[in-house]
């Protein structure tokens, strides 16, 4: 009779609070907010993801507040700044702007759990090392994006090419086989400094290199000079501008003309081509940019999205755990699929092989780069000398000269006042 009675004595106590036998999951509930930018997932994966982890995470609710990239530097700084409750618990930001943001010690470290949980050795390098401050992981890789060759099946086979060029060499012969017949070989802008960038990696150089905090320019290295001279040979192979990058004008209007046979792209630029010429949406095909040998995709900028956990979050293993489960296999396979991204490994990679500009893609991911990892990166490309120095070489000035003067520029911009 005593225990009939003591049940009941808890049962009508618990409705109050408990009798301190009974735990109150209510009180104990934690909010996570969850800061992702708008397009990087869809409504529909947001639902999946929420539903599913928080009935895997009873002790946590999801808040996930979607932001506009148009002014986010400035908003995540102030959140990082301004810190406590109502803030942001983990923040999507873009995988080259880590490092300003742990610069502050804004950043919670996520180097023990990235080493032992999370396969910190098998992300994409383009991801992974931009998250990277110091020693220190604080970005961890969401998902990735790079250039590919978006070209015109129809025009490779009226000339003859029957399977897209391997190598950097092979990709010349064929641009300028097509380059006839009143048609582009490839449309390349003069100022395409993205598109430089990794042919400069291909060869082995750098946009800059810093020592001990210290960074100075290196595109008068004779391996950026190689890197910038196959720019110069493949883009004379077309007629884009000498002095304007690729959205000057947008090249996807270019390339719907119908006299182009390729340009270097992210896959869904041929949305935007279809768009303007529906009789192209059967007649595009995808590879990856050739490298110096064959079997090995050429190195790329890789663009894309990390995740991060401000240093003063009170939920810190709540936000862990989000990163965790976006950042996994499951989850980030699920992303890649739903969105036609690069998964963060290249392990992952056949998750999105259905789909031929993503594969593509994929497989120029793994040797993707980023910029070079300096919080102050941000000031060379305020006013770019990359593109000053494409466009002189492009127009006959002697590449040595130009580099060195270029070099010194973004020297001058990284240095620290």
């Amino acid at each position: 009779m005593r225990r009939r009675l003591l049940a009941l004595v808890c049962v009508s106590a618990s409705l109050l609070g408990g009798c301190g036998l009974l735990p109150d999951r209510a009180a104990e509930r934690r909010t996570v907010t969850v800061w992702l930018m708008q397009h990087s997932a869809s409504p529909e994966f947001l639902g999946r993801f929420t539903e599913e982890f928080e009935r895997e995470h009873p002790a946590l609710d999801l808040d996930i507040r979607i932001q506009e990239w148009t002014g986010i530097g400035e908003k995540v700084q102030r959140a990082l700044d301004t810190g406590g409750p109502g803030g942001p618990d983990v923040i999507e930001v873009g995988n080259t702007q880590v490092t300003q943001y742990a610069e502050g010690d804004g950043l919670l470290d996520l180097t023990l759990e990235s080493m032992r949980d999370w396969g910190r050795d098998a992300w994409l390098p383009g991801l992974a090392e931009p998250g990277r401050w110091g020693s220190q992981q604080y970005g961890i890789p969401w998902y990735a994006a790079n250039r590919v060759v978006i070209y015109r099946k129809d025009l490779f086979r009226r000339a003859g090419i029957t399977a897209p060029p391997r190598t950097r060499d092979e990709w010349l012969t064929v641009t300028e086989k097509l380059n006839t017949g009143g048609n582009q070989g490839i449309y390349l802008a003069g100022q395409d400094w993205y598109t430089l960038a990794g042919f400069i990696w291909e060869e082995g150089g750098e946009l800059a290199e810093g020592d001990d905090g210290v960074w100075r320019g290196t595109l008068d290295s004779p391996a950026a000079l190689r890197g910038m001279e196959f720019y110069r040979r493949l883009q004379a192979l077309g007629d884009g501008p000498v002095d304007a990058d690729e959205e000057h004008p947008p090249q996807a209007g270019v390339f719907a003309e119908g006299r182009v046979a390729q340009i270097v792209a992210v896959p869904g630029l041929a949305r935007a081509v279809v768009r303007q010429n529906p009789d192209l949406e059967d007649r595009l095909g995808y590879f990856p940019v050739p490298g110096k040998s064959a079997g090995r995709p050429g190195a790329v900028f890789t663009g894309g999205s990390d995740l991060v956990v401000p240093a003063d979050t009170d939920v810190r293993e709540g936000a862990v755990e989000v990163v965790a489960a976006l950042t996994g296999a499951r989850w980030n396979t699920d992303l890649a699929r739903t969105m036609n991204y690069v998964p963060n490994k290249a392990s992952l990679a056949g998750s999105v092989a259905g789909e031929e500009g993503v594969a593509a893609m994929a497989a120029g991911a793994a040797q993707g780069r980023a910029t070079p990892g300096t919080p102050r990166w941000g000031a060379v490309e305020a006013d770019n000398p990359i593109k000053e120095y494409m466009t002189k070489v492009l127009t006959g000035a002697d590449p040595a000269t130009e580099a060195r003067r270029a070099a010194r520029r973004i020297t001058e911009a990284l240095a620290f006042d």
